[in-house]
C-alpha cells in the first residue's frame, strides 16, 4: 500500500505509507471503530485504502 485515506467527521487524514509505516496506535486509531471492529466502509482500491466515507476523497480515488 502507499497511501491511508481515513476520514472522520469532517477530519480526513492522509498517510504517504512510502514514508513509513506509522505507528500501531496511529493505525488503529485511524482503521479501527468503537466497538473493536474495522471502521466502514473501508476499501482498497489500487495501493489506497480509504477508511470512511468523505465524498471528495472518493471522487479523487473512483472518479
Amino acid at each position: 500500500m502507499n497511501e491511508l485515506v481515513a476520514a472522520k467527521g469532517k477530519k480526513v487524514e492522509r498517510i504517504d505509507l512510502r514514508k513509513g509505516m506509522p505507528d500501531k496506535a496511529t493505525v488503529t486509531r485511524l482503521m479501527i471503530g468503537p466497538s473493536g471492529n474495522l471502521r466502514a466502509p473501508t476499501l482498497r482500491v489500487g495501493k489506497r485504502i480509504l477508511v470512511g466515507f468523505d465524498e471528495e476523497s472518493y471522487e479523487k480515488v473512483l472518479g
